[in-house]
C-alpha cells in the first residue's frame, strides 16, 4: 500500500482485513526474539550441562585412544568416524532438540498459534529481480534495520565493558592463582557477563517485537472508503439493503392491507389509529390483530374497511392500547379481553339484526 495513504488510515482494521494480513503473513513478529531464544537455550544447556558435556567428550576421547588400534586402514578409519558420529550425537541431540523447540515456542506465541501464509513463500519475480533486490537494499527499511544493528551492538559493547570494569580489580588479582580456582573464576565472569546480555538482548528484543506490532497495526488501519467498501462486499450496498427493506416493508403492508376485508371490526382514533380485529369462536383462543396503522395508513385501512362493509367501531383510548401493545398476528392481551368483547358483542347484535330484517 503507498506509503503516503497511511496518515490518512484512521479506522481500525476490521476481523476480515486482519484474516486476509494473516494469510499473507502479515503478523507481528520478531526475529530478535528467535534469536534471543537460541541463545538462550544454548546458553542454558552449556551453563547447566556443560560439566556433563566435559565429562563425556574426555571419555569418549580416552575410550578411543585406549582401546582402537589406529591404524591407517579403510575399516578401522570408518569404525573410528562412526564411533565419534554416534557419541556426539548422543550427548548433542538433546541440544539441537532444545534449540528447535525454543524457535518454535517463540514463533507460536508471536503470530498466536502459527501461521501457514501459503502467499508469502509463494514465488515472487520481485523476490529475484536485482533491480528490486537493489531498492530493497537501500531501502529506509533497511537503513532503519542497519541503525538498529548499531545501536544494539553499542549497548552490548557498553554493558560488557561496564561489567568488566567492575571486575578489572578482581581480574588483576588472579594473576598468579592456582589453575583450578583461575578458571573457576573466569568461568564465573563468563556466566555473569553471558546472563547480562542475554537479559540486555531480550529487553531490546521486546522493544523490536513492540515496534513491528505498531507497524503492522499502522499498516493495517484503513481508510473511510477501503471500510465502506468491506461493508458493501460483506453485508452488500447500504442503497441496496435499504431498498430491500422498503421493497419488504410494501410487501408487508399489502399483504396485511388484504386482510382488513377478513376483519370483523376495526376499531379507531377518529384520526391517528386504527386496528383491524378478527375473531372466530371456537376456532381462536383471542382476538386476533390483522392490520393496524397509523395516520395515512390507518385512514388507508378505514377505507378499506367501508369498501367491504367491515364495521368501525370508534374507541380513541382503546386503540391506542391496541396499537401499543400488540404486533400484527398477535392475538390481544389478556387486560383487553373485556373491552373488545363488548365491542365484538355490539357488533354480532347489529349482524343479527341485519339478518332478521
Amino acid at each position: 500500500m503507498p506509503e503516503e495513504t497511511l496518515q490518512e488510515r484512521t479506522e481500525e482494521a476490521t476481523p476480515r482485513r486482519r484474516e486476509e494480513a494473516r494469510k499473507r503473513g502479515q503478523v507481528a513478529k520478531s526475529r530478535e526474539l528467535s534469536s534471543v531464544a537460541v541463545l538462550f537455550a544454548g546458553t542454558s544447556s552449556l551453563l547447566l550441562l556443560g560439566s556433563l558435556f566435559l565429562s563425556q567428550i574426555y571419555l569418549m576421547f580416552g575410550y578411543s585412544f585406549t582401546s582402537f588400534n589406529l591404524s591407517l586402514d579403510l575399516p578401522s578409519t570408518l569404525y573410528l568416524f562412526k564411533f565419534f558420529s554416534f557419541s556426539l550425537l548422543k550427548f548433542l541431540l538433546p541440544l539441537f532438540v532444545l534449540l528447535t523447540l525454543s524457535v518454535l515456542i517463540v514463533y507460536l506465541l508471536q503470530t498466536g498459534g502459527g501461521v501457514w501464509a501459503v502467499e508469502a513463500i509463494g514465488l515472487k519475480f520481485d523476490r529475484i529481480n536485482p533491480i528490486e533486490g537493489f531498492k530493497r537494499l537501500f531501502s529506509l527499511t533497511s537503513l532503519f534495520e542497519l541503525i538498529k544493528s548499531l545501536v544494539k551492538l553499542a549497548i552490548i559493547t557498553l554493558v560488557s565493558y561496564f561489567i568488566i570494569k567492575d571486575e578489572v580489580k578482581g581480574i588483576l588479582n588472579l594473576l598468579g592463582m592456582p589453575v583450578g580456582y583461575l578458571t573457576a573464576s573466569m568461568v564465573h565472569l563468563t556466566k555473569v557477563l553471558i546472563i547480562k546480555i542475554l537479559f540486555i538482548l531480550f529487553l531490546l528484543s521486546l522493544l523490536d517485537w513492540f515496534y513491528n506490532w505498531w507497524e503492522v497495526e499502522r499498516k493495517l488501519r484503513m481508510t473511510r472508503e477501503e471500510l465502506k467498501e468491506e461493508l458493501k462486499q460483506t453485508e452488500g450496498d447500504p442503497f441496496v439493503r435499504a431498498r430491500i427493506r422498503q421493497k419488504q416493508r410494501e410487501v408487508a403492508r399489502r399483504r396485511m392491507l388484504a386482510e382488513v376485508p377478513k376483519a370483523d371490526v376495526v376499531i379507531t382514533n377518529p384520526e391517528h389509529f386504527a386496528v383491524a380485529l378478527r375473531y372466530e369462536m371456537g376456532e381462536m383462543p383471542a382476538p386476533q390483530v390483522v392490520a393496524k396503522g397509523v395516520d395515512h395508513l390507518a385512514q388507508k385501512i378505514k377505507e378499506i374497511a367501508k369498501e367491504n362493509n367491515v364495521p368501525i367501531f370508534e374507541d380513541p383510548p382503546l386503540a391506542r392500547l391496541l396499537y401499543y401493545k400488540t404486533k400484527v398476528g398477535d392475538y390481544i392481551p389478556q387486560e383487553l379481553y373485556e373491552a373488545v368483547a363488548k365491542i365484538l358483542a355490539v357488533i354480532y347484535k347489529l349482524r343479527e339484526k341485519r339478518r332478521g330484517f
